[in-house]
């Protein structure tokens, strides 16, 4: 007698339908769920996955309350004359719930290994949401999700209770192989039971065996072209521009109104160790924002790129309020016309070096796109390169085609934050170049976030610095160096010797932590409170008649491959390594002719070198 192969036509239709829904819903749902942060998220999240921790038959039960004459939706369909109690769709439906949570799991998982930076920047390149949604975060979420449809078929195909409880065991009509097998078993039929387990077993193992090779082929061929990566030479160019300083201040908003050029910025925002309050404004010019880790630097200009949101203020950019808390506006960043390049680039792995370039084109017709695509290419001396992955870019062509990007949409504003961070000092060194030779014919304004000293003095002809939220300087990059006027300012500009003072006279200051009286070529008053040197500027002498000048000894040395930092300590013998007043920086070549001179050296602090500061 042949055996009746219709569970297993039921079975591949039920499963197949119930994957399909279970791929939309299950992804939408992780979508939908990806970076919520609700009260409700831990509820949520359990309603959701609830049918793979409960057993089957109390699936089965609390469908058949939903779904039954007297359930709600049942009830609902009864006035339109339809059931789906003990009929195929009702098998449907069962292996839909109990393989969805399998679906929303492994999506979800697949949204969140993918970087945040991708789909923030896709923003700024003028994508909406949609947009971002089907071209970055499914096809870089594609082997997961791919993973989540075998799971989700292969749970649909073995389920049982859940099935039995809502569809019954109709043979030709609801008989799934599951419940061929038990009902074989129960019948003494166990040639039958073994010929349907084995299909089975054959049916979700070939699914998941094809879906590992395939993923192994898929990682084996990225790695593959990861490790046939070239490294490109990277050219020294030159250019650079000079502009006003930027103004800073909360008065500001008299000082540049809505309607004139440039970026006015005024924003408050509680973060988790402090509060960001921030307040300047910006003409057509490269503007350095310096400061330390955590000095809030990264998230001005997220907030002003749209990526994040302030609590209160507003951001003006050329007269059009981006944000405006007063007024309810809050543009979204595909409608700034701001490009933000991140740290690590952000560079869309599944595209081209040409399709990251032309992924803010899309306006455009495609013969403009690709003259606008080749332009930037050649602007960062790419050319050639169009077709390449960006796992095959150096790290200085990856910095680059991230800059070309940005540039490509012709913003009226371009974010800069911490772009060499990633780099090695050669590298470093060689985009620097390449930056200020591309913005010395951007016609819009830029701002540049480091916490690289000597990167911001380079780069930029204004600085601005923060700490711990707030803008404490804003000037020339000449003034915010050289004439300091706080001790945190100084700090943060590099400067590591400072000294309690006490003014004594028109131009006389005692250096109190120092031990010493210094003379100084400005009229003094009672404001100042502190003093400072920096390192590169003190210098050791043999004359010790100099005005300003000490004798000191040697308390310890630290060495770099350019430089020798001597710690000093005034007027005595130090009683140990850390026993020292200031630290001197002198090039080896010079240390090379004064470390065998007897003590006690001679050192200078010329007065024109003093920092005079306030407290702040």
């Amino acid at each position: 007698m042949s055996t009746d192969l219709s569970p297993l036509w039921i079975s591949l239709k039920t499963a197949g339908i119930a994957t399909i829904a279970t791929f939309f819903l299950g992804t939408a749902a992780a979508y939908g769920m990806l970076g919520y942060r609700g009260r409700w998220k831990s509820l949520i999240e359990g309603i959701l996955i609830s049918p793979l921790i409960l057993p089957p038959t109390v699936v089965g039960f609390l469908l058949l309350l939903l779904f039954g004459r007297n359930g709600p939706i049942g009830h609902f369909m009864q006035q339109f004359d339809l059931t789906i109690i003990f009929t195929w769709y009702a098998a449907v439906v069962a292996a839909t719930v109990v393989s969805f949570p399998l679906m929303y799991k492994t999506a979800l998982g697949a949204f969140e290994q993918i970087d945040s930076s991708l789909l923030q920047v896709a923003r700024t390149l003028g994508a909406s949401q949609r947009r971002v949604f089907f071209q970055i975060l499914l096809p870089l979420a594609a082997p997961g999700l791919v993973a989540g449809i075998t799971l989700a078929f292969a749970r649909a195909l073995g389920e049982f209770g859940a099935t039995l409880m809502l569809a019954g065991n109709i043979p030709g009509q609801t008989q799934t192989i599951p419940m061929a097998i038990y009902f074989a078993v129960e019948a003494g039929e166990m040639n039958e039971a073994w010929f349907w387990a084995i299909s089975i077993l054959m049916l979700s193992l070939s699914g998941i065996i094809g879906v590992n090779f395939w993923q192994q082929r898929y990682e084996g061929k990225r790695q593959q072209m990861q490790a046939g990566m070239l490294e490109a030479n990277e050219p020294v160019n030159r250019g650079g521009k000079r502009t006003q300083p930027a103004r800073l201040g909360h008065s500001m908003q008299r000082q540049l109104p809505t309607s004139t050029a440039g970026l006015l910025v005024d924003i408050k925002q509680q973060l988790s160790n402090f509060q960001l309050d921030t307040a300047f404004t910006a003409q057509q010019e490269t503007l350095g924002i310096l400061g330390g880790s955590g000095s809030g630097k990264s998230m001005t200009l997220r907030c002003i790129a749209g990526v994040d949101t302030p609590g209160k203020g507003r951001i003006v950019l050329n007269g059009r309020s981006l944000f405006d808390s007063d007024k309810n506006i809050n543009l979204p960043s595909h409608k700034r016309n701001v490009s933000l390049v991140f740290q690590n680039y952000a560079l869309f792995p599944h595209m081209t070096v040409a399709q990251n370039i032309a992924f803010g084109l899309q306006h455009l017709p495609k013969a403009m796109c690709q003259q606008r695509v080749d332009r930037q290419l050649a602007g960062v001396q790419m050319q050639g390169l169009g077709d390449r992955y960006p796992h095959q870019l150096s790290g200085g062509q990856q910095q680059r085609v991230a800059l070309a990007r940005a540039l490509a949409t012709e913003p009226e504003l371009l974010l800069l934050d911490e772009p060499f961070s990633a780099l090695d000092t050669y590298l470093r060194s060689q985009m620097e170049r390449q930056l200020v030779e591309t913005l010395a014919t951007y016609r819009g304004i830029t701002l540049f976030v480091t916490h690289n000293l000597e990167e911001a003095y380079r780069i930029c002809e204004n600085l601005m610095v923060m700490s711990a939220g707030k803008a404490i300087a804003y000037n020339s990059k000449h003034q915010i160096f050289e004439h300091p006027k706080t001790v945190r300012i100084a700090q943060l500009t590099g400067c590591k010797n400072f000294s309690r003072a006490v003014v004594q006279g028109s131009n006389l200051v005692a250096a109190t932590d120092w031990g010493i009286t210094l003379q100084a070529l400005e009229a003094l008053d009672d404001r100042f409170t502190d003093i400072g040197i920096r390192a590169h500027q003190i210098s050791i002498t043999s004359n010790p008649d100099l005005d300003n000048t000490y004798p000191c000894w040697l308390a310890a040395t630290s060495e770099t491959p350019h430089r020798m930092t001597l710690f000093l300590k005034f007027n005595g013998i130090p009683a140990g390594g850390q026993d020292y007043h200031v630290q001197a920086e002198v090039f080896k070549e010079n240390w090379h002719d004064i470390k065998d001179r007897p003590f006690p050296w001679y050192v200078r602090l010329d007065p024109a070198r003093l920092i005079l500061m306030v407290d702040g």
